[in-house]
């Protein structure tokens, strides 16, 4: 037992729990064995203190009156949502009875875990279901949805998840935020970039909409979607044509920069303007400003790769810093995810082993929809958890056609009644983080944290590890690696050069450790080459371009306007989106656009209109002005579909798979709208 859950009234250190790069260390208030405040731990290395809204005020999810107390077994429709209490037994032996008959009748792929990170402990997310499903014998789910399609894109440039050290940012004097909206996904890259620009730095944001982070920029420069990687290009054309790269590093870090070189002398200024809608002079002055400014910092996010062309797009603008030489300063380079420099021994925590079919079958989450309604052999049974696909998911309709077959036992592990649950036969309470023994490692900087319960279980609420222990001992399953307590996991987990030095033990003392981390060009990349490769020769083998290349988005119908479906600031994706609280700070989802396209639909400010494509549809209002291009209007925020504000936009986004990693598609669509009377 945790020594916190013995103290009533206490602070004790946390960490962050929520699917953000910046996991944040935190301080937890408790008076009479309950969470009153939640606060950042001002002497943790990089987070310093500082938190988001959203953490901020989260023992009010904690303890929303809505959350699930005890199991559920559906009396009514699917997506009706009305349900009955029963007891955890009830609910386990519905389980492993109705599974044992599936596995007999129609083979253990019949049943299809579908999981993401709602949770970013990695013993809940990726360790002990991985074990369960493995030893159960389904289909295997390919966690593409969020950044599957950069990391490959990236990878094939610099080997792997590294970036710089995001504490060396303060001494950028060129930081450019790349497709990302900062200010609501990364507040702790703000604040250095902010100290920064106090030390003189400027600050430009290239993006499709000119949102919170865009209006702190010093310089904000809006683009059309899916083009970024025609304008980084445009940026290498300028700079090899105006002697401003560093030819030195280029020759000793570097593999194909001659033909980088004569290959973008076709993405000249004005042919790339017409492509990116970025004006030809801001082009060169970008470039310039680029190529004198040391050092200088890329910040790549994750909203252009969420198209057709997402992969290659990271994998070109990650290209950049190798031209001027910025790896070698400090503050200088790219940071798309630094996730590989804590990277844990998955296969001792995942045990694959226990999967006896290596050629069992793996179902892209982003095909969901399409995958339960026209699978073959079909899925029969989905065991939901750490996510919402009912509302995350693209082409949602088309998903909760799928959820809605009588013929699909569905399994729903959360903290609320999802939209999803609503759907399921069978709904388990879940544990919060702050109810869970658990490891973190960020993707963004370099520190491991341990959470330890710091409150008993909310009802009759359990933890991911409960329940698949408890599911194993119905299914009777007899492997160790099924049984092991969390310690054993992490401490399991751990064994990696990453973390020598580092165990469990010490994490109970310290609370975060920081991880093995050696400088980026300290030794060879993990590229085939061991250098950054401009030219890829593993690429080509992969059937991909060796060099950079621009590639237009697939066409998505006769339809006017490209959407952009982001974040919105009081959530994180559909998390939030079902409390009062929050919604009263997000107001109401509204459709921002242009004033051109909005003056030739023929809607004024702040009237509602319905939203179309060949997928579905949604109603919202406008919000009119110069925030995004002509042909563009953008979203923000993944509304509950309970929301009067909202019908799903996720009905209207594509479930193609991107260029590369199979990722999502989400930013490559196209729609209409027009005014409801």
């Amino acid at each position: 037992m945790s020594s916190f859950l013995t103290q009533s009234t206490g602070v004790f250190p946390s960490v962050c729990s929520l699917d953000c790069p910046d996991q944040c260390g935190l301080l937890v208030h408790k008076q009479d064995g309950k969470i009153i405040k939640i606060e950042g731990d001002p002497n943790h290395p990089v987070t310093k203190g500082n938190i988001c809204n959203k953490v901020r005020n989260l023992p009010e999810r904690i303890y929303d009156p809505n959350r699930l107390q005890f199991p559920l077994k559906r009396t009514g429709e699917k997506g009706e949502g009305t349900f009955e209490r029963i007891s955890w037994s009830e609910a386990l032996e519905t389980i492993a009875f109705k599974w044992k008959e599936l596995i007999r009748i129609a083979g253990p792929e019949s049943i299809l875990p579908y999981s993401f990170y709602g949770n970013m402990g990695r013993i809940a997310a990726e360790g002990i279901d991985r074990r369960f499903f493995h030893k159960l014998g389904a289909s295997r789910l390919e966690h593409s949805i969020c950044s599957s399609a950069g990391a490959v894109g990236y990878r094939y440039t610099m080997g792997g998840s590294f970036g710089i050290h995001p504490e060396d940012t303060v001494h950028s004097k060129l930081i450019i935020f790349w497709g990302i909206n900062a200010v609501s996904t990364n507040m702790h890259q703000v604040i250095l970039a902010q100290k920064a620009r106090k030390n003189g730095a400027k600050i430009i944001v290239i993006d499709v909409h000119k949102n919170q982070t865009g209006k702190m920029a010093d310089w904000f420069i809006p683009i059309k979607p899916g083009t970024d990687t025609a304008l980084a290009l445009g940026m290498m054309h300028i700079l090899f044509a105006e002697n401003r790269t560093d030819n030195s590093f280029l020759e000793q870090y570097t593999v194909g920069y001659k033909e980088l070189r004569e290959h973008v002398l076709s993405y000249d200024p004005q042919r790339v303007a017409a492509i990116t809608g970025v004006p030809e002079e801001d082009i060169y002055k970008l470039a310039r400003m680029y190529g004198q400014t040391s050092p200088s910092f890329i910040r790549i996010g994750n909203g252009i790769q969420h198209h057709d062309n997402g992969g290659m797009c990271v994998r070109t603008i990650a290209c950049l810093p190798a031209l001027t030489g910025q790896w070698l300063q400090k503050g200088g380079g790219a940071i798309k995810g630094n996730g590989g420099y804590l990277a844990h021994h998955t296969q001792n925590l995942q045990r694959p082993d226990l999967l006896e079919n290596k050629n069992t079958r793996m179902i892209n989450m982003n095909v969901i929809g399409k995958a339960l309604l026209e699978e073959n052999p079909p899925i029969h049974s989905l065991f939901v958890y750490g996510t919402n696909p009912a509302v995350v998911a693209p082409n949602s309709e088309k998903v909760r056609q799928g959820l809605a077959r009588e013929d699909l036992f569905t399994v729903v592990h959360d903290l609320f009644l999802t939209e999803t649950a609503k759907y399921a036969d069978i709904v388990l309470p879940s544990t919060s983080s702050y109810e869970n023994t658990d490891f973190y490692t960020s993707y963004w900087h370099h520190y491991i944290q341990l959470q330890q319960p710091v409150i008993e279980p909310y009802g009759e609420s359990k933890s991911n590890v409960e329940v698949f222990q408890l599911l194993s001992k119905e299914m009777g399953f007899e492997d160790q690696a099924l049984y092991e307590n969390e310690a054993e996991m992490i401490n399991q987990a751990l064994d990696h050069p990453n973390f020598e030095g580092i165990d469990f033990e010490r994490l109970i003392s310290e609370h975060y450790v920081k991880g093995n981390v050696k400088p980026l060009l300290s030794g060879k990349l993990l590229t085939p080459s061991g250098k950054i490769e401009l030219y890829s020769k593993k690429m080509e083998k992969d059937g991909y371009p060796p060099l950079p290349t621009y590639v237009p988005l697939e066409n998505d119908g006769d339809f006017p306007l490209q959407l952009v479906a982001g974040p919105n600031h009081h959530f994180l994706n559909s998390t939030f989106s079902n409390n009062d609280y929050h919604i009263s700070l997000a107001k109401e989802s509204v459709l921002h656009v242009n004033t051109k396209d909005a003056t030739h639909h023929g809607v004024v400010e702040g009237e509602l209109v319905r939203i179309w494509n060949h997928r579905g549809e949604c109603r919202m209002k406008v919000s009119i002005g110069e925030n995004v291009l002509p042909g563009v209007v953008v979203t923000q925020g993944l509304w509950s579909n309970s929301s009067d504000h909202q019908q799903g936009i996720n009905s209207l986004t594509p479930d193609r798979v991107a260029d590369m990693g199979n990722g999502a598609t989400f930013f490559s669509g196209k729609v209409d709208f027009e005014k409801i009377e």
